[in-house]
């Protein structure tokens, strides 16, 4: 009986130390759990503080983009608006100085043909009478007064015209700045807002408790990161592009410097061109484009190609379709006859276009070295089109 009594004793003493371990051992789990989740907890905290502002970083970085964008798109109105005016005001001024001109040419003529002064002379010798010698000496002054006038007008005007045409080219020049500027921040704009997406999509995922939620907007967000890899992959491919193509306009202006000048570009019989023939062949040798004041014209366009060929050619003359009458008011002989060296005018568009005639052939064909044919301004100078008709052409302007 006593060993039965010892032997109950001895087991409810291993039973109570048992649960004794075990109560000791759910206790020390659960702290260790809980202080799990703390940790868990914190380091959540810190990283959804760090996404928090690296999405109110992103969105301050988007909004100052569109903002500049919009900056911009309404300097562009402005000044495109300015430029419509000074192309009003250059061609009324242009029209004054060439019809004046020409008023005083056939003066000239005249006064040569009939002996300038001294018919004047003869015709207060030949008067009637004093009152009628008297007479006819206040209408030569008169005249001689007029003339003056007129060349003293002549003179002010085409001040105004040069200036005129100064503020225009700055105005085009900038807008084109502008519209290169505008591309370029559309391109980091999307590449920001691809970004932005990724760093809301990391806080949602980092927010969320569900596990099937977390593994959909992680596979959301590895989406998003191969797209705006693929957007700063796309920005960084824009910028070499635009730098590869200011660059070969650049070289391609120094090797075809000297075409309009060499025998090899006179006007020589002509065969039928494929487009193969027609290649564009441009130079290799580096060189930076900057502009100055040997061409003011923005690079890449058809103006600054033709001014890079023919450097006899004005500044300021304004966009392509405006250089017959800049021409015309600067003293330069225009016509309807293509001939090697002169620069080919089109009108036939907002902008118009210009190129540098290199051959004429017996067939009525020209040839031409150009860049910009496609608006893009990253062709650089080239023979596009090998031999063409020039019906459309509006008109060309000679050295």
């Amino acid at each position: 009986m006593k060993k039965r009594i010892l032997s109950v004793i001895l087991l409810s003493g291993m039973i109570l130390s048992t649960a004794s371990n075990l109560t000791l051992v759910s206790a020390t789990d659960y702290e260790a759990q809980i202080a799990a989740k703390e940790a868990t907890i914190s380091t959540l905290s810190a990283e959804q503080s760090a996404a928090k502002e690296q999405v109110t970083a992103i969105k301050a970085q988007v909004a100052s983009l569109q903002n500049e964008k919009a900056k911009l798109e309404e300097e562009n109105k402005r000044l495109e608006a300015e430029s419509e005016r000074l192309i009003a005001e250059i061609k009324e001024l242009s029209d004054k100085i060439i019809a004046r001109t020409e008023s005083l040419k056939n003066q000239a003529r005249s006064a040569q043909q009939n002996g300038g002064a001294t018919n004047y002379i003869s015709a207060i010798i030949d008067a009637d009478s004093i009152s009628d010698a008297i007479g006819r000496i206040a209408a030569i002054r008169e005249v001689v007064s007029a003339n003056e006038s007129m060349l003293k007008q002549q003179e002010e005007d085409k001040a105004l015209l040069e200036t005129k045409q100064e503020e225009n080219q700055a105005a085009i020049n900038t807008v084109w700045e502008n519209q290169r500027t505008l591309a370029a921040n559309e391109v980091s704009l999307k590449t920001q807002q691809a970004e932005l997406e990724v760093a809301q999509i990391n806080l949602a995922a980092q927010l969320t408790t569900v596990e099937s939620e977390k593994s959909a907007l992680l596979q959301e967000k590895a989406a998003a990161e191969a797209a705006a890899a693929a957007a700063a992959a796309a920005e960084k491919a824009a910028r070499e592009q635009a730098a590869a193509a200011t660059a070969a306009q650049a070289q391609s202006a120094q090797s075809v410097q000297a075409v309009v000048h060499t025998p090899a570009i006179q006007a020589t019989p002509s065969v039928a061109v494929s487009s193969s023939q027609a290649a564009p062949v441009v130079a290799s040798s580096p060189a930076k484009v900057t502009y100055s004041a040997a061409n003011t014209y923005p690079a890449g366009q058809c103006t600054w190609g033709v001014k890079a060929l023919a450097p006899w050619v004005g500044n300021y003359w304004g966009n392509a379709g405006q250089w017959l009458g800049s021409a015309r008011s600067a003293g330069y002989s225009t016509g309807t006859t293509p001939q090697v060296g002169s620069v080919a005018v089109w009108t036939n568009s907002y902008y118009g276009h210009v190129a540098v005639v290199t051959a004429v052939h017996p067939d009525g064909t020209i040839e031409v070295m150009e860049c910009n044919m496609d608006g893009s301004g990253t062709q650089p100078i080239a023979n596009y089109r090998g031999a063409f008709s020039p019906n459309s052409v509006a008109g060309y302007i000679y050295p």
